[in-house]
């Protein structure tokens, strides 16, 4: 069942809803699910996740960042909650959040259009 399970998730699940609900924005750098979905997701054990964590890095509004997850949140069932972040502040070592989220498991959903070897750390 877990193969099955699998395929669903990679062809339907939050992932791909995150992807398409938030890949319209240009002004989005780096996308990234983190968190306890993110980490059940790379095989760490715990309680299945109640909310769907993502980190949104660039320049794009929040209204529209909020209305992308209002819509992943309704095709999901489960909240998602964007966190907004400048350039700078994801390169900052001094901010505990990103911190936390680059020392843990993430899923790049970044736009291949947004120029990945801009936000590499």
């Amino acid at each position: 069942m877990k193969p099955l399970t699998e395929i669903l998730d990679y062809l339907y699940g939050p992932g791909v809803v995150i992807a398409e609900e938030f890949g319209s924005i240009p002004e989005i750098e780096l996308l990234l699910i983190f968190g306890s979905w993110a980490a059940r997701h790379n095989g760490e054990p715990g309680p299945p996740p109640h909310d769907i964590d993502v980190l949104v890095v660039g320049t794009a509004e929040r209204a529209e960042i909020y209305a992308a997850a209002d819509r992943a949140q309704v095709r999901v069932g489960l909240p998602v909650n964007p966190v907004l972040a400048s350039r700078r502040r994801w390169q900052s070592a001094s901010d505990a959040l990103i911190r936390q989220i680059k020392a843990s498991p993430t899923i790049d959903l970044t736009p291949h259009e947004a120029g990945r070897k801009e936000h590499d750390p």
